[in-house]
């Protein structure tokens, strides 16, 4: 079965729970006001593409391949990015939505979120150093078993983050934020 390969197309405004999209490769495109909520996109391959002012809540991603995928002003909400493709993954967040999302045992070195809101997300047992968070609220967010060395925390907010239970060598936190650090012994910080 041969795959269809799209490359440098612009896609505007397409809603594909009632237009079909179309299985393939998809190659430095990009993605404005679309509706992707709820889709299967399993098995696709998004390479250096563009997503801006798109809803992908909820949708499928099994072994869905994100190779330099940058998402903007987007809505990515219970999205699980551990049923992506592992080979070369790479994505980045600037303005997004990514509530209740799984990043279970991902690795990718350098993954930004920036001005995101990532309440109750899940970094479970992911490989993530040099990350950044930058603006970024993660109320509600489980961090356990991760490594996250060299990691900038200084402009994220509301986080919990057991220093016992990650990696966090030469990570960066603001003196303002430090609670977050020690939550878990319940001290009255002034």
């Amino acid at each position: 079965m041969n795959t269809l390969y799209i490359r440098d197309q612009d896609f505007k405004g397409e809603d594909l729970l009632v237009d079909k999209f179309i299985i393939g490769d998809y190659e430095n495109c990009s993605f404005t006001n679309c509706n992707f909520s709820e889709v299967d996109i399993s098995g696709y391959n998004f390479i250096d593409c563009k997503f801006e002012n798109c809803d992908i809540s909820m949708a499928k991603l099994n072994n869905t391949s994100l190779q330099k995928v940058s998402f903007k002003n987007c809505k990515l909400l219970g999205l699980h990015f551990e049923n992506c493709n592992p080979f070369l993954l790479y994505f980045t967040f600037e303005n997004s939505i990514l509530n209740f999302s799984s990043f279970y045992k991902i690795k990718m070195k350098k993954i930004k979120f920036i001005n995101c809101s990532l309440h109750e997300v899940e970094f479970i047992e992911s490989d993530l150093p040099q990350a950044t968070f930058e603006k970024s609220d993660l109320m509600g967010a489980v961090f356990q078993e991760n490594n996250l060395e060299t990691s900038d925390f200084r402009t994220a907010y509301n986080f919990s983050l057991d220093p016992e239970r990650n990696k966090l060598k030469n990570s960066k936190f603001s003196i303002n934020d430090i609670k977050g650090l020690l939550d878990k012994y319940k001290l009255i910080i002034e």
